[in-house]
């Protein structure tokens, strides 16, 4: 059984490039794979692999500067999430393009999970997902707003386009583990909204933590790796990957005619030119000849560049 963290810590790193090597190098030596993001604003990313080799990672990273309070979500899964490791620089751990964003400042007000039921359903409370569209199309709260963008970095853009409709109310964010409304909050806080919440742990530990028959979560939760969705009690949902434009989708999908493995599924056949598809049925040729020598090319599709958890 394989164990998967999923974690973010923001805090100030100097030098982010050189926390990388000897990072990458423990991962490596532990069997640990995924990704990690490292910027001067701190740590993101999920990593999986067997319990002693997690746990030394995790005591690598909260030794590091600013890190000795860090959180993390932990998973499991029969089949390894991942097929390599990586450690990448960033400018940003989640992009959103603000550089006066500073989650370290400040924040919304944490929400538990258990509170967050009696929080949403108020009559003076907006709920925002702050995730990406491909994510909220297949599951969110009960009479969340979906603000309908392709990448986090389009939020602010929303918001200023659309906060007249939030006058004299309360917001509450969510997000998948809780990193983009770190930073969401932190941004409303700046444009003066007083009261903004937001969900601690994100969408999973509420999944994790809250009964099914006392949910308000319908649908399932992208997840950041090769699980691709999870469900409640964060069971693996039944959602695949479409590895050409890194959106989940159903089984079922696999029949429609857009749909061609690695090259092009119906929520991205017109997205793509004839020369890229080409490029994408070599890359798939190649994926297969290495899948028949025994060799491992799964990939992570937080690397993809839609969004972080």
């Amino acid at each position: 059984m394989y164990i998967i963290a999923a974690l973010y810590h923001f805090t100030r790193f100097d030098a982010p490039d050189a926390i990388k090597p000897a990072l990458l190098d423990l991962c490596v030596a532990q069997g640990v794979k995924g990704t990690l993001l490292l910027a001067g604003e701190g740590i993101n990313g999920t990593i999986a692999g067997p319990r002693a080799g997690i746990d030394a990672v995790l005591a690598h990273i909260r030794a590091l500067p600013g890190c000795d309070g860090l959180e993390w979500k932990e998973s499991t899964s029969p089949t390894p999430p991942f097929g390599k490791m990586k450690v990448r620089l960033k400018r940003e751990i989640v992009t959103m393009g603000q550089p006066d964003v500073d989650p370290a400042a400040r924040t919304g007000h944490y929400v538990e999970p258990a509170d967050w039921n009696a929080l949403i359903t108020r009559d003076d409370v907006a709920v925002i997902d702050t995730r990406n569209d491909y994510e909220v199309a297949i599951g969110t709260f009960d009479g969340a707003i979906d603000p309908q963008t392709a990448s986090f970095g389009e939020f602010p853009a929303w918001w200023e386009a659309n906060k007249d409709r939030f006058h004299n109310k309360k917001i509450a964010m969510f997000c998948t583990g809780g990193i983009r409304c770190e930073k969401s909050t932190n941004y409303l806080l700046g444009q003066g909204v007083e009261d903004v919440f937001h969900l601690k742990g994100g969408i999973l530990k509420y999944l994790e933590e809250v009964p099914e028959q006392d949910s308000t979560w319908s649908g399932n939760c992208f997840v950041f790796d090769g699980r691709v969705s999870v469900g409640h009690g964060l069971r693996v949902g039944p959602h695949m990957l479409c590895h050409a434009c890194r959106r989940p989708v159903l089984p079922a999908d696999q029949d429609r005619p857009e749909y061609e493995a690695g090259v092009s599924c119906h929520l991205c056949i017109d997205e793509t030119s004839e020369a890229d598809k080409a490029r994408f049925r070599e890359r798939q040729r190649q994926i297969e000849l290495a899948r028949a020598r025994g060799e491992d090319h799964l990939s992570a599709p937080m690397v993809s560049g839609k969004g972080e958890a």
